[in-house]
């Protein structure tokens, strides 16, 4: 991991997020980071299903920290996913899936 990753272990934070197909899934948050080289935050999570080989569906996209809002009552956020674009990004997101299985 490079020192222009902050990385932030915030693992089990719950939300609901809406698929292309307009489907509502709830999904649990892996760990999100900062990179201070984009200027970016980073959420990596996964919606606790599993590919056709048995491993876990992993997705990741650019969020706002300050934009998070939690829900006492149902214990979930509330957060706006935007999607990651560039090959440099997903190879970053893709390190750092690689440094957390380790």
């Amino acid at each position: 991991m490079t020192d222009s990753n902050k990385t932030k272990f915030q693992q089990n934070v719950r939300f609901n997020a809406i698929t292309p197909e307009g489907m509502l899934v709830e999904c649990e948050t892996l760990f999100t980071f900062e990179n201070t080289e984009t200027g970016r935050s980073y959420i990596v999570y996964t919606d606790n299903k599993t590919d056709e080989d048995g491993n876990t569906t992993v997705y990741a996209s650019i969020y706002d920290p300050a934009a998070v809002e939690f829900n006492e009552n149902s214990g979930l956020a509330a957060l706006s996913l935007i999607p990651i674009e560039t090959e440099e990004e997903w190879n970053l997101v893709e390190q750092l899936l690689q440094d957390a299985a380790e």
